[in-house]
């Protein structure tokens, strides 16, 4: 791996982090630790990460994709451990179709989108309204 890939994708992430409202540059660490426990990861990769020392794992790559709310292929891309070729772009909403051909439910989204059961209501509530037909409607 690149020193330059490391800086970029190390750079990239603590100004994802900043806009988020972490405060990852406080000496005593309290933003570090809070993203390390939204991403469910050890404080330290996040350390090593913005110290520049080491590339996350993907299992900490996924976590703070999630905590920053950002799709792990984007995360996987600006690290270099994957090009666009390897993860093409989703099709457009309007062309995704479960095996059926049937349009997926909101719950079926949250399950694919990795929505924590803690946070499911709030995200098919407000989801909801941004489907066609009736305001409030979960399923498709």
């Amino acid at each position: 791996m690149a020193k330059d890939t490391l800086e970029e994708f190390a750079a990239w992430m603590a100004d994802l982090m900043r806009s988020r409202g972490y405060d990852i540059d406080h000496p005593r660490g309290g933003g570090r630790t809070r993203i390390a426990d939204d991403a469910g990861v050890h404080r330290a990769a996040v350390t090593r990460l913005l110290q520049r020392q080491s590339m996350p794992d993907l299992a900490t790559m996924r976590g703070l994709a999630h905590a920053l709310g950002v799709p792990v292929r984007d995360v996987l891309i600006r690290s270099g451990k994957l090009t666009e070729d390897d993860l093409p772009a989703p099709a457009p909403a309007s062309r995704r179709r479960s095996a059926r051909g049937r349009r997926i439910t909101l719950e079926e989204a949250a399950d694919l989108l990795g929505v924590p059961e803690e946070r499911r209501t709030l995200f098919l509530q407000v989801a909801a309204p941004f489907l066609p037909g009736k305001p409030g409607r979960t399923g498709a």
